[in-house]
């Protein structure tokens, strides 16, 4: 899920941010440019932890900035399909739950919470089975995998992970604990 990569860019210094401490301008300037951005094939960038090298600065003909080819370490969170993940429920709505997984959320639809049927109570905020005995809602920790991923370059927001809950220890925490507790009283 979360990555510590090396990374290589060009960063633009503007004519005014010349003379100061380049590192520290590359680094401002990263950060502004990348940190909160998806790409498809890295993830989601976190931060920029450090300048690990400054090549030599070059010159456009009409542009007063100074162009260097930059290597940086950076955070990065990228979601893999199948990984199995823990976190708890920020959101339970109508047709699932939202699980926070860090710098993104993932939507648990109601069809993938357990193999019960389940129904949404308005008033309480939470996802009853039809047994009535086992429950989700909002500051829940679970266990979940994930099924489907499209992360969106453009809007980050629009960026969707699927999960699901239907499998041996997967589910509310409460529950996996329940069970193999019983499992380990036979």
């Amino acid at each position: 899920m979360y990555f510590k990569m090396r990374l290589v860019d060009v960063v633009r210094v503007a004519p005014e941010s010349l003379g100061g401490d380049i590192k520290e301008v590359i680094l401002h300037n990263l950060r502004e440019k990348l940190e909160g951005r998806i790409d498809k094939k890295l993830g989601s960038m976190i931060a920029v932890l450090d300048i690990v090298k400054v090549g030599e600065g070059s010159i456009i003909a009409g542009d007063g900035g100074v162009y260097y080819r930059t290597t940086f370490d950076s955070l990065v969170f990228r979601p893999n399909m199948q990984e199995v993940i823990e976190g708890k429920i920020v959101e339970t709505v109508e047709f699932g739950a939202f699980i926070g997984l860090g710098p993104m959320d993932g939507l648990l639809h109601v069809s993938q919470i357990t193999d019960d049927y389940i129904s949404y109570d308005e008033k309480g905020g939470r996802l009853v089975c039809k047994a009535g005995d086992k429950a989700i809602t909002e500051g829940d920790s679970v266990r979940a995998r994930i099924v489907a991923i499209s992360l969106n370059e453009r809007d980050p927001r629009e960026s969707k992970i699927g999960l699901t809950m239907r499998q041996p220890a997967l589910g509310k925490l409460e529950w996996i604990n329940e069970m193999r507790n019983k499992t380990v009283g036979k």
